[in-house]
């Protein structure tokens, strides 16, 4: 489907001890009049500073400006049951300014299938206040207050937003009307989730301003040409599609010829296509195109006019639809809830699960609601889908609160911030599918005054059973995993006498995990996620059974993660953020035969995939093309984005910084060593691995800090004047090509050399930046001084800078397939012969023992230098080429590649994993049964859909898919395998063994294999060592039919033993 640090000078955002967080609760505990946000909490006008430690991958998704709206609101969250503990956990992660938790209610037994805050002790608490001090955890810069009597209207106009999970209509129909009315609004947001049916109302007033209505960047295109006509046709360069729409607003800039439209007026984009588009505009007159130009979209605000609940009951307009299978489903379901709400209100209680009576009491409401709808009245009420409304209608299950409490968080977040497109107005979702395949009788769904009561109440006894009994394999601890063990948790999964979970991630914890990482407190930095995350999920339910390993899952690991163990597995879910492995694990399910839950986020986006043996296609069957890689050429010689220039700048600190260091040590750990194979290769990339290491040891050899200083001064000259005036004197601003086009045409961007000045801050700034780096490798100290602009400034214009002239005959590549940008000479030899005694020079003239420290990039820690390095050259670099400069946050973002992430779509898409794992666990669903999901929260979007099938091949009368695995109970020969397949009618013309090939038909030595067995002829040629504890080995066999067509076939297992 899409992840920062405080900058030195800035201050972190003050963080009240836990202390004063619940000493603040306590006290608004006793003013039960009063539920306001304590007095500490109150907005001073004075925007607090944001702690780009902690959120630097959620500013990623919503930047500076939303971060602190976030931090100036307060939250009323009312109704602490399973919904109301997940939406105020998102929010606390978020980093709003407060949070009241409202709740009048006390903890019951029940609560403890959805509540991931409450313990058995707790029963009999107060529910908002049993929930203070767990979340105040989460975040205590946070305030957290607690309020547990009646609230009025009046005392909402303390907050910017209020939830409310669980309050009759009448008394939300008076609230939201309050809410409504005041000037400004309160947005407002009721929610709530019965067993496996959930809804969503919001009201965020009469006049509500969407300042940015999906959160993506704002398109732009580079302009190829501009015609004069009415209207004007727009053509851009081919290097990317556009993605402007009909009606889009643009402005232009940086347009030689055509000036007239560098004037910052936005203009309207008309019949837009892939790479052109005609503007609104006539340009009859306007001066005549000639080169240059950027196209930019501009963002326009969208006012939303909300109706208020009591309107919006009588006329609720269009539903925002997840599943188009039920796309009639959502009226009925508005209908439901309202019947609920009037037998709750007639009865005083919930419908009692499996009480036939109950369910005629509220059919027969339905029918009087429906009756009186006027002209949204139902043809149909559908009463299979009410009788299970109704049954689970008291339970709130953990997997329903955990996917609205992502919806509704985000929901807050907008309300707040006027970041992205609120919900508009209803939302209904079911997952009745979840439902056990057999009927369930009243005796299965019987309470066991267990903590499991309200899950055993939707489901039956029989499939906690199962659930409790599993055996699991979650991989990965971060984001996904801690949500992931709390939702298992609170299921009961693997928490029987024969359950278990293994747990595995190779990975600590650091800062930034913790603001959406919720199992992790910043007393856990540095220790390993999976027994952090293990320990925590106990905490929640003392009965779950969890290993935790610190094992990466690889092919490396595969003595930890062995047959036994795979063949041992129920389930397995992904929480991982990478492809690669991700396709690993794919590989091991289908290998194993086991199903495989996956799911993954970027920013607001998520996506979950059901992968089921022999129903559905493999994660593997279907990829995303690869991202688009810019010419090498691009990034090191034609830059035209700050991307490109990041690129180039990160490959130039793994350069100087790490690599070559590297090279430096492995040199003088084995010289002659280093030697022969430099020799051996006698090639460019040789030649250019010696002329570095030379540099380091004695060209460029720093012995002090001062040394540093002139280093660093000389690389900006070096990259920001020299190399660009030996650019431009090859390539001067009129060149042509071999065709007779301007060479510097789009995209291409004509540079200009940077002059030097001490008393530009970047300029300086960069120096500080290479000199310290530049120390750490050769374990110079570093001198206080180098933080202090005027005495830095005095040392580095003591710098000799040499006068530099261009070279004429200089080759600088073009061409935008090339690979290397080394240039190949035919006398590399020779000249490696002659760097190679240079170096022996130089090593002689070393300390005893010298090594350098080569610096791995981290990305995360500020007092590093690492991004002020690599922030530095990218911006000076983009002031050669007039190219906007970035921010070091947004360097870090790029150069970094931080996946951008937030709470929200992390616990919505855990929540919709843990729908279909009911299915997994109870067996016999059928494809249509199973949900993959796509879901945008900025939007909002949902998208649901069965999974793809998996391919069938068909050969005679046989058929197979990926799922399937050719067995050979028998020890053969290679003659005899041969035999089996032409026995199915296929020629076995080419067979392997892991990376190596066992026979092919091609190679007449090959033959002399046949009458070998096939496990001796693995183990001679592919060198396989089969564990003593397994029967069998695999091979891949190339098969062709009677017509010389090939056939993909099975996997080939051989028990040999």
């Amino acid at each position: 489907m899409l992840p920062r640090k405080r900058g030195v000078g800035e201050v972190e955002r003050e963080s009240p001890s836990k202390k004063t967080c619940v000493d603040s609760a306590i006290t608004s505990e006793n003013n039960h009049q009063n539920p306001n946000p304590p007095a500490m909490a109150l907005d001073d006008g004075n925007p607090p500073d944001i702690d780009e430690d902690l959120h630097s991958r959620q500013l990623a998704v919503y930047g500076r400006e939303t971060m602190r709206r976030l931090f100036g609101a307060n939250v009323l969250v009312s109704g602490m049951q399973g919904l109301g503990a997940e939406v105020a956990k998102n929010l606390i992660l978020a980093g709003v300014k407060s949070v009241a938790l409202h709740d009048e209610g006390t903890v019951e037994l029940w609560d403890l299938s959805s509540n991931f805050i409450f313990s058995e002790n707790d029963v009999g608490k107060n529910r908002a206040l049993a929930c203070v001090q767990k979340l105040q955890e989460l975040n205590n810069a946070v305030i957290v207050s607690t309020w547990t009597k009646k609230i009025s209207k009046e005392q909402l106009s303390n907050f910017q937003a209020v939830v409310f999970t669980d309050i009759s209509l009448e008394r939300a129909v008076e609230f939201n009307d309050y809410c409504h009315q005041h000037q400004p609004s309160i947005p407002f947001i009721k929610a709530e989730v019965r067993g496996l049916f959930g809804s969503v109302f919001c009201d965020f007033g009469p006049a509500f301003t969407v300042l940015d209505v999906d959160g993506e960047d704002p398109h732009t295109g580079i302009i190829a040409s501009i015609s004069n006509d009415n209207p004007a046709l727009v053509s851009c360069v081919d290097d990317e599609r556009l993605e402007f729409q009909d009606g889009d607003l643009v402005v232009f800039s940086e347009v030689k010829g055509m000036t007239e439209l560098n004037d910052g007026k936005p203009r309207r984009v008309k019949n837009a296509r892939p790479y052109s588009f005609f503007l609104e505009e006539d340009t009859t007159n306007y001066g005549a195109y000639e080169r240059g130009g950027i196209v930019t979209q501009v963002k326009q605000p969208k006012v939303l006019n909300f109706k208020p609940l009591s309107e919006a009951l009588k006329d609720p307009g269009d539903f925002l639809l997840s599943d188009f299978a039920k796309f009639d489903r959502p009226p009925l379901l508005h209908l439901a809830f309202q019947a609920l709400d009037d037998f709750i209100s007639k009865s005083g209680r919930f419908p009692v699960a499996g009480s036939e009576v109950d369910v005629r009491k509220l059919l027969d409401l339905a029918v009087d609601i429906n009756e009186n709808s006027g002209d949204g009245k139902l043809e149909k009420i559908d009463e299979n889908v009410l009788r299970h409304f109704v049954n689970g209608s008291r339970a709130v299950l953990n997997p329903m609160a955990a996917m609205f409490g992502g919806i509704v968080g985000q929901e807050v977040v907008k309300a707040c911030s006027g970041k992205f497109h609120p919900l508009f107005q209803f939302f209904y979702f079911d997952s009745l599918e979840s439902l056990p395949t057999e009927p369930l009788k009243p005796v299965d769904i019987r309470p066991l005054n267990s903590r499991y009561d309200a899950q055993i109440s939707v489901f039956g006894v029989k499939l906690q059973k199962k659930l409790e009994e599993a055996k699991i394999f979650v991989v990965g601890g971060g984001a996904l995993g801690c949500e992931f063990l709390k939702n298992l948790a609170l299921m009961g999964v693997c928490c029987g006498n024969q359950g278990k979970l293994t747990i595995t991630d190779d990975d600590v914890i650091e800062k930034s995990n913790l603001s959406r990482q919720f199992l992790f407190r910043d007393w856990n930095i540095g220790q390993a996620k999976s027994t952090v995350a293990a320990s925590a999920a106990v905490m929640i339910n003392p009965h779950f059974k969890i290993e935790a390993l610190q094992n990466r899952a690889s092919p490396e690991t595969e003595n930890v993660f062995d047959d036994a163990f795979w063949e041992s597995l129920n389930v397995v879910i992904n929480a991982l953020d990478n492809v690669n492995a991700r396709i690993y694990i794919d590989a091991r399910c289908v290998y194993f035969q086991k199903p495989l839950l996956e799911s993954g986020t970027l920013g607001t986006k998520c996506n979950t995939q059901m992968v089921i043996p022999h129903l559905t296609e493999n994660y593997g069957a279907s990829r995303d093309p690869p991202e688009k890689q810019a010419p090498m050429c691009t990034v090191h010689s034609f830059p035209h984005n700050i991307d490109h220039c990041l690129t180039w700048a990160r490959s130039e600190f793994e350069g100087l910084l790490e690599k070559t260091p590297a090279e430096v040590n492995a040199f003088l750990s084995k010289p002659e060593e280093y030697k022969a194979a430099m020799r051996s290769a006698g090639d460019a990339q040789a030649r250019e691995l010696l002329e570095r290491v030379i540099e380091c040891l004695r060209d460029e050899r720093c012995q002090n800090f001062q040394d540093c200083i002139a280093w660093a001064r000389l690389k900006f000259e070096d990259y920001f004047a020299n190399r660009v005036k030996q650019l431009t004197f090859t390539f001067p601003e009129d060149a042509a090509t071999s065709t007779g086009a301007p060479f510097w045409s789009a995209p291409k961007r004509f540079p200009r050399p940077l002059q030097f000045s001490p008393n530009d801050p970047g300029h300086l700034h960069f120096v500080t930046a290479a000199a310290i780096l530049r120390a750490e490798t050769y374990g110079i100290p570093i001198t206080d001084w180098v933080k202090n602009p005027k005495k830095l400034a005095e040392e580095v214009s003591k710098v000799g800078v040499p006068e530099f002239q261009p070279k004429k005959g200089v080759k600088i590549v073009t061409d935008e397939k090339a690979t290397s940008l080394t240039q190949s000479s035919v006398d590399d030899a020779a000249i490696i012969d002659d760097l190679i005694l240079n170096l022996e020079g130089a090593a002689a003239k070393l300390p005893t023992g010298f090594r350098m420290k080569p610096i791995q990039f981290e990305k995360d820690d500020d007092t590093n230098y690492h991004m002020d390095f690599i922030a530095g050259l990218a911006n000076m670099r983009a002031r050669n080429y007039s190219i906007p400069e970035v921010e070091k946050l947004k360097a870090k973002l790029i150069a970094g590649r931080i996946i951008p992430a937030i709470a929200t779509s992390t616990a919505m898409a855990t929540g919709l994993v843990c729908l279909e794992l009911y299915k997994v666990a109870y067996g016999g669903h059928k494809l249509e049964d199973y949900r993959n999901t796509f879901a945008n929260l900025a939007l909002p979007l949902f998208s649901m859909a069965e999974p793809v099938p998996p391919k069938v091949i068909k050969h005679r009368d046989l058929s197979w898919t990926v799922w399937d695995r050719w067995i050979i109970e028998e020890n053969l020969t290679l003659r005899e395998l041969l035999k089996w397949f032409e026995a199915k009618g296929l020629n076995a013309y080419s067979i392997s063994c892991g990376q190596s090939l066992l026979y092919n038909s091609i190679f007449p030595k090959h033959k002399e294999r046949l009458d070998r067995k096939v496990v001796d002829v693995a183990r001679d040629v592919a060198k396989l060592e089969v564990p003593a504890k397994r029967r069998h080995f695999d091979i891949v066999v190339a098969c062709e039919d009677e017509d010389e067509n090939d056939i993909d076939v099975p996997l080939v297992s051989i028990y040999f033993r």
